[in-house]
């Protein structure tokens, strides 16, 4: 009677052993997985360092678009500086965004303009925050990862990752991710205010390869249930690693990046 009481405790301990050694291991994976999507997705949207040529395009209700062309150069996960190319009554405007902090500069006015992460320098669906866009990782939390319904390209399974703000200071508190797994890329982006409410959605398409290891969506569109029949479009024409000095990343150069072209 005591072997078999010992026999049976004995079974008790290791079945306890086991669910605790599966359901440690499960919760640290999916934690770790979580945050190797998004560092994943960060290096296919923005490489380390890059210069690259885009246009912006809006569209209002009525069909007529207003489309702005940009020179933008990137350094380190949030140091992002653009200038205006076109149209002509922009031309030698830039922005700068270091961090949370985000300045426009006009050539007229001579000294940089505090600006921030919900204006929008083109004025259409896109906002400050997706113009000068830095790293997810360095803005979000990667908080789960959990498999959709919805198909990708491949008829695998898309991955939904959903990002949550570090900060107050950050455009959207919430963030949620559909990632077609064989692309290792964003299909969709839509973007919550804390209280759920859906501000925007962001669509990725057309995969292009740049050359020197950049290959990632050419082409963003955007709309939002609060600007109803606007539409937003970002095409990337070029991109390719630049190495730059911090320098370029400060307000005193921002008259300067034409030089840098």
């Amino acid at each position: 009677m005591r072997n078999s009481s010992c026999f049976y405790a004995k079974k008790i301990f290791q079945s306890t052993l086991l669910l605790a050694l599966l359901t440690l291991p499960f919760s640290l994976f999916a934690q770790t997985t979580a945050q190797e999507w998004l560092e994943a997705i960060d290096r296919d949207l923005n490489p380390p360092q890059y210069e690259s040529y885009r246009k912006l395009i809006n569209i209002e209700p009525d069909g007529s678009k207003k489309e702005f062309v940009l020179f933008t150069l990137k350094q380190g996960r949030e140091n992002v500086v653009s200038l205006f190319l076109s149209p002509a009554s922009e031309k030698g405007r830039a922005t700068l965004r270091v961090g949370e902090n985000m300045w426009l500069y006009i050539p007229n006015v001579g000294r940089p303009i505090r600006i921030t992460s919900l204006q929008s320098v083109t004025g259409g669906v896109f906002n400050n925050a997706d113009i000068l866009k830095v790293d997810y990782q360095t803005e979000y939390n990667a908080v789960s990862l959990v498999e959709s319904e919805q198909k990708g390209l491949s008829g695998i399974n898309l991955l939904q990752l959903n990002l949550r703000a570090k900060t107050g200071n950050v455009a959207y508190d919430r963030l949620e991710m559909m990632i077609d797994q064989e692309l290792k890329s964003p299909r969709t982006i839509r973007a919550f205010t804390s209280s759920g409410m859906l501000i925007k959605t962001l669509y990725f398409k057309n995969i292009k390869d740049f050359g020197n290891g950049i290959k990632r969506p050419s082409v963003v569109e955007t709309d939002s249930p609060l600007y109803e029949d606007y539409k937003s479009i970002m095409i990337f024409a070029k991109m390719k690693p630049r190495d730059l000095p911090a320098a370029v990343f400060t307000t005193e150069y921002m008259g300067r990046i034409e030089t840098l072209r």
